[in-house]
Order: structure tokens, then C-alpha cells, then sequence
């Protein structure tokens, strides 16, 4: 194993120092507990977004801190989730006196610990909304989740949600507005190769030279099933198809194309099955109006991509064009 680390155990702590020292004009970093907050402090009157979960899927969550997206971001230890006396403050930091978001993945110890936050964070009177994302087509339940885990669509409902919250909507609109995103969006991963923890020092898991694990999650959980290496053509086959059936898409609807690397892939190889997705989805009369593609949700430094389709309607498209100002996502 060759990783670019100090100490195993302080990776979160000086990765997240760094990122707020490269970023201060975004973030603003706290280290005990662990949180990153918006620059300047929750805005007020706004409704606050927070969400979280286990490091090593960088720029995930930190990594959309800032004008139109997250107010506070808590990044557990790798593949870990946050503690609740992390969660609490950073609750409390997102909050402007408009309620409190949270957007939670749809992992057992996530939804746990961020239950435990709100109900800290209720008792000093601020109100706090939860919604939990699970776009995952590939598994309906597995090692970490009971039901379908959430994934790379949490991009998707953070950008939409944060322009709703930014726009002045109340609480109990963007809770709608998040929800809507999330009964619209589904994904599907690859992996080409393992990524390596760097506590545990060996692979997450054991493929052959020949071998992709279709379905796989994003902390290595194993997937729908393991096949022969194939065309990158066949194997975005294997991810769109369910995701577009999933969704029960129609001729004539409109659609955000989310194609994004683990961490590990080439930009030019995203491309190429961004290419292959956008032909499947004309191939049904599926038109697709607004794209995104790199690397947002990662497994450290593991080979493979997810796609990521979510319907657009005028509002939702309206809102992920709105203005960003992040550390990953700007426009």
C-alpha cells in the first residue's frame, strides 16, 4: 500500500485542516468535534442544510459546503459514520432561526447517529427536518443499510435543496422540494478494482483481473452480481437499464445525466460512458437537458463509476441552475 498519509489514524483530522485552509474563503473548519461550516456563519432567516458520513468519499459532503448548497458538512473516520456529539454542533452552526435540514444517507449507523443529533439539537430549541436519500437501485438491502442505500443522487438533492433553502423557501418546502428529488433520482455503480483503507492497510475486496463487480456501493459492499470484464458500452448497459426502469422513464421527459467516478477513474473513461448512457437514453426518446460528470462521490482510490439519472420537471431543473459557490461545485 502506497498512500500519501502521516499517521493512519489522523487522516480525517489533517485532510480536513487542509481543505479548510484552501477553502477559507468558502468553509470554516472546526476540529474538536470534527464539522466544516459556511464561511461567515449560518445566514440568517435561511433554512439551515446539514448532512454527513463516513470519510474517503470526498468532495462528498464537505466539498459542497457553501452558497447554494450545504451550510455545515461532518465528515466521520473513513467509511465511519459521525458521532452524534459531532452531528449536534453542526446542526446548531447551520442554524439561522428558519429550521434546520438534514440530509442523510440511507446507512444504519448515519440515520442512528443523526437521530441522536436532532434530538440534542431539539432540546435547544432548534427545529430540525430529516430526509433520508437511498437512490441505489442496485441492492434493496445490504451490509450497511436496511433498504436501498443512498449514493451519488445525494449530490442531486443537496444542489436542489440548498437553491430552495438560498431562494427563501420555509422548512416544510424545502423538505418538499428534497423529497421530490429524491422519489426522482436512482443510481448504479461499478467497480473495476478495490480500494484500500488506509487503517486496514489490504483491499476492501477481491476481484480477478477479469472481473467488475456491477452494483457495488460505495464502501465496497458487494453488488448485484460479479461479471467478465466487458466493453465500456456493455457495462454502462448494465448500470443505465435499471436505473431508467427503476424510474419508469417515458419518451418525451427530461432528465440530469450524472455520470461519476470513484475515485480512482480516468475523466477521459467517464466520458466515454457518459456517451454510451446519453445514446441509451435518447434510444427511448429520453431527452437529457442537464449533465454532470467527474468525481463527487468517491471510494478513495477505487476504479469504477456510478450513472445517476434524476427527472427533471421546469421547477427541479430551475433549481440545480440556480447559483453555487462550493469548493466542488460552482457555477
Amino acid at each position: 500500500m502506497k498512500k500519501l498519509i502521516n499517521d493512519p489514524q489522523n487522516v480525517v483530522a489533517e485532510s480536513v485542516e487542509g481543505f479548510g485552509w484552501a477553502h477559507a474563503d468558502v468553509v470554516a473548519v472546526h476540529l474538536d468535534p470534527t464539522y466544516v461550516s459556511r464561511a461567515g456563519g449560518a445566514v440568517a432567516g435561511k433554512v439551515g442544510l446539514v448532512s454527513g458520513g463516513g470519510s474517503g468519499h470526498e468532495p462528498l459532503h464537505a466539498g459542497f459546503v457553501g452558497l447554494g448548497m450545504l451550510d455545515a458538512a461532518v465528515p466521520g473516520a473513513v467509511f465511519t459514520s459521525p458521532t452524534p456529539d459531532q452531528i449536534a454542533p453542526a446542526l446548531l452552526a447551520a442554524s439561522g432561526g428558519a429550521g434546520v435540514l438534514a440530509i442523510v444517507k440511507n446507512y444504519t449507523g448515519d440515520v442512528l447517529n443523526f437521530e441522536t443529533a436532532v434530538e440534542l439539537a431539539e432540546a435547544d430549541d432548534i427545529e430540525v427536518a430529516t430526509v433520508v436519500v437511498n437512490d441505489d437501485v442496485a441492492v434493496q438491502d445490504s451490509l450497511y443499510t436496511a433498504g436501498r442505500r443512498g449514493v451519488a443522487g445525494t449530490v442531486a438533492v443537496e444542489k436542489i435543496a440548498g437553491a430552495a433553502a438560498e431562494r427563501g423557501d420555509n422548512l416544510a418546502a424545502v423538505v418538499a422540494i428534497a423529497e421530490r428529488v429524491i422519489a426522482n433520482v436512482r443510481t448504479m455503480g461499478v467497480a473495476l478494482s478495490a480500494c484500500i483503507v488506509p487503517h486496514a492497510g489490504v483491499p476492501s475486496f477481491e476481484l480477478t483481473e477479469d472481473e467488475v463487480e456491477i452494483g457495488i456501493g460505495i464502501h465496497g459492499e458487494p453488488g448485484r452480481r460479479r461479471v467478465p470484464m466487458e466493453s465500456a458500452d456493455n457495462i454502462t448497459e448494465h448500470l443505465l437499464t435499471p436505473v431508467a426502469d427503476d424510474l419508469a422513464l417515458v419518451s418525451g421527459e427530461n432528465v440530469l445525466l450524472f455520470v461519476n467516478g470513484m475515485g480512482g477513474t480516468p475523466a477521459s473513461e467517464l466520458y466515454v460512458v457518459y456517451r454510451q448512457a446519453r445514446k441509451l437514453l435518447e434510444a427511448r426518446g429520453v431527452n437529457v437537458t442537464r449533465s454532470l460528470v467527474g468525481n463527487y462521490v468517491t471510494s478513495l482510490e477505487m476504479q469504477g463509476v456510478s450513472v445517476t439519472v434524476l427527472r427533471l420537471d421546469s421547477e427541479l431543473t430551475a433549481l440545480w441552475d440556480a447559483p453555487v459557490r462550493t469548493a466542488a461545485l460552482h457555477w
